[in-house]
């Protein structure tokens, strides 16, 4: 049986990709950090399917000794301060978790087992301020944040731990992925839960930034597949995941809204608050490298991940769904 560990197993993708691996027979061990209360609500239905270890990307010891007690065949490093917003804030702690964290982890791996297969998370943010459209592996990054600037350090630092040990790294950059289990802070899940509000008669308004910057969203549960397709491959590479298709943030609003027959117009008011220092105004990808190589192509349309958002969000709040952040 194969045995993969995740960092970063709490979140978003990470409860995707723990559904996934479990589902192909893997033994799946989760990397948590020690704490007096950690989050296990969006894996609540796999916890005792899941074994956890306790580690730290800031501690390279616990890693390699998470590594030595597991002997996973992969690792997942999805773990990161990773909302932008928080990263202008505090840039230190991002540059530490998000940057030095993956070197600490890639360098546990070559010192306890240079054959262990290694995904990196890698962003669309790192390509910030485009030089073309659509963005590919090819284009070059101009980073418009802390995070975006520490998510290509952890890119190119995996690509130089590949080329320097010859470890089996793989780097997916993903461009923006949403689900119901996004973390209320994202301005989908922001959104669709504060739609689902509104028309419950919880709230009247919703603050939001810039409606007019462009995204590829896409479903992840959907990008997981992708992450472990690049460590089945013979060869370690970098691939773009993402459907090919950007829409705008009050597009988003006007599906979310509409759904449960509202109009977005009434109810969204603009705060400057929301607004980035340096705004990142269009990202959409070309993922014909994934699709040819890794035969990987996104499944959930749009307005069906919309849809499934705002419907989940609705199910929450009346109480025939239990929290997922």
């Amino acid at each position: 049986m194969p045995r993969a560990l995740i960092t970063g197993i709490t979140g978003q993708d990470g409860s995707y990709l723990a559904e996934l691996l479990l589902g192909k027979g893997y033994d799946v061990v989760g990397m948590v950090r020690r704490s007096s209360t950690v989050n296990y609500e969006r894996i609540a239905h796999l916890q005792d399917r899941v074994t956890f270890v306790n580690a730290d990307l800031l501690d390279q010891v616990s890693l390699i000794e998470a590594l030595k007690e597991h002997a996973p065949s992969e690792v997942y490093n999805l773990a990161a301060q990773s909302f932008v917003q928080t990263s202008f804030g505090q840039p230190v702690l991002t540059g530490e978790t998000t940057a030095l964290g993956v070197t600490r982890l890639l360098d546990a791996i070559r010192m306890v087992d240079p054959s262990i297969r290694f995904y990196q998370a890698s962003s669309s943010e790192m390509f910030g301020k485009v030089a073309e459209v659509p963005q590919s592996e090819a284009t070059p990054f101009h980073p418009r944040s802390p995070y975006g600037v520490a998510k290509v350090y952890g890119h190119w630092i995996t690509v130089n731990y590949r080329e320097s040990y010859d470890l089996h790294a793989s780097s997916g950059i993903l461009f923006n992925h949403e689900s119901p289990r996004r973390g209320l802070e994202f301005v989908t899940r922001k959104i669709s839960h504060g739609a689902a509000q509104i028309k419950l008669g919880n709230q009247d308004k919703l603050a939001l930034g810039n409606l007019d910057a462009k995204r590829d969203w896409g479903f992840a549960g959907d990008y997981v597949d992708a992450m472990w397709r690049m460590l089945q491959q013979d060869q370690p590479d970098d691939y773009v995941v993402c459907t090919g298709e950007t829409h705008s943030v009050r597009q988003f609003c006007e599906i979310a809204f509409g759904h449960l027959g509202l109009d977005y117009n009434e109810h969204v008011v603009i705060d400057e608050r929301f607004f980035r220092p340096a705004e990142v105004d269009l990202l959409v990808g070309d993922c014909a490298k994934a699709t040819a190589t890794l035969d990987w192509q996104p499944q959930t349309p749009f307005d069906e991940l919309v849809v499934m958002m705002v419907d989940a969000d609705m199910a929450l709040l009346e109480g025939r769904l239990r929290p997922l952040s």
